[in-house]
């Protein structure tokens, strides 16, 4: 008799399982937020990274239009970008120091997010005259860079200046993108598909690197909703 009663309440027993695992889940997602990443604007930045012109902006910043030039020579803008998230960082070929760890540090991120079309990567050459497309094609070949995935780019030095100060915040010092004007920065910035800044990392930290790996998944989660 127990026996038949045990059989006739299996069914009973499984609904109540599920629906216990479902209350609990939902508890615990209540309980538990969604991370969410900040939205940096330029009165959240440092103001030394910050140009003067721009410091006092609170709300809506976004990154500027821009045109560039890639490894095979096509003009690459805003619009080659648009709906993608992707990590931007400025570098030059004949840097012997941090930029030949940020590079295989992208190429690492390339690697992860290689078959996810809504990732990309942009680097931005700060020696442009020497950086040529021949140079930037003869590196990317070496570095195993994937042409429409990442774009390493060359362009008018004062633009490409503009747009490490102005518009992604990568650089301590100043300056007005002239002949003696120089950058040298290992600072990875993510970029959402609002061309919002999200994030900042250390490219030559392998921890950051994780921790940019881990925020880009958190991202692409996000714009999903």
């Amino acid at each position: 008799m127990d026996l038949k009663f045990f059989k006739k309440s299996i069914p009973t027993l499984i609904v109540m399982a599920i629906f216990s695992f479902i209350m609990i889940y939902a508890i615990y997602s209540l309980l538990t937020p969604e991370k969410k990443l900040p939205v940096y604007n330029p009165s959240d930045v440092n103001p030394k990274l910050v140009d003067e012109s721009v410091v006092h902006i609170r709300r809506n910043h976004k990154v500027a239009d821009f045109k560039l030039i890639n490894q095979n020579g096509e003009t690459i803008t805003q619009e080659d970008y648009k709906d993608k998230i992707y990590v931007a960082d400025f570098f030059f070929t004949r840097c012997m120091t941090i930029c030949p760890v940020m590079t295989n540090n992208i190429g690492k991120l390339q690697e992860v997010f290689k078959n996810d079309d809504a990732i990309m990567f942009l680097s931005h050459s700060v020696t442009p005259v020497i950086d040529s497309v021949s140079v930037l094609k003869e590196y990317a070949i070496k570095k195993g860079v994937i042409d429409g995935k990442w774009n390493i780019t060359t362009g008018s030095k004062k633009h490409i200046y503009e747009l490490a100060r102005k518009s992604y915040f990568a650089v301590l010092d100043e300056g007005d993108g002239g002949l003696q004007d120089f950058i040298h920065t290992e600072n990875f910035i993510l970029v959402d598909k609002k061309r919002q800044i999200r994030g900042f990392y250390d490219g030559t930290d392998s921890e950051d690197i994780q921790r940019l790996i881990t925020d880009i998944k958190i991202l692409q989660h996000n714009s999903k909703d």
